[in-house]
């Protein structure tokens, strides 16, 4: 079981499911939004149990984002042609028992680090 919640704790989340997919993000969207590399993972819709009031910004044609309104968290991102939402690792209570698998949109990563890991990076 993986469970995780937003800063003020006014939304919870978790799954049963094996998380799939934990990256980092390095786009331009996730670092506006998290101040910096936004770590996540994914599941099917339909695995993850969400209490609380999500808010939802459509940051594009493709995806939204959902986020606590009371403490700002970012918490999930979601594309809408797909039946997979990605939650937060730094918002999963640990141990998380996940372990990270790639870099991805590395072309736009900030100019002010560096990607050392030796994790498998994604344009």
């Amino acid at each position: 079981m993986i469970r995780g919640h937003c800063l003020c704790g006014a939304i919870h989340f978790e799954t049963n499911a094996a998380p799939l997919g934990a990256s980092m993000c390095h786009c331009g969207q996730c670092r506006r939004q998290s101040g910096g590399i936004w770590s996540s993972a994914y599941v099917a819709e339909t695995d993850l149990t969400i209490t609380g009031k999500v808010s939802w910004f459509a940051s594009s044609a493709a995806a939204k984002r959902g986020f606590c309104a009371q403490c700002g968290s970012f918490l999930f991102w979601k594309a809408h042609d797909e039946d997979t939402i990605s939650f937060a690792l730094g918002a999963v209570v640990a141990p998380t028992g996940v372990t990270l698998e790639k870099h991805i949109f590395v072309a736009a990563k900030g100019d002010y680090y560096e990607i050392t890991d030796g994790l498998p990076q994604k344009d």
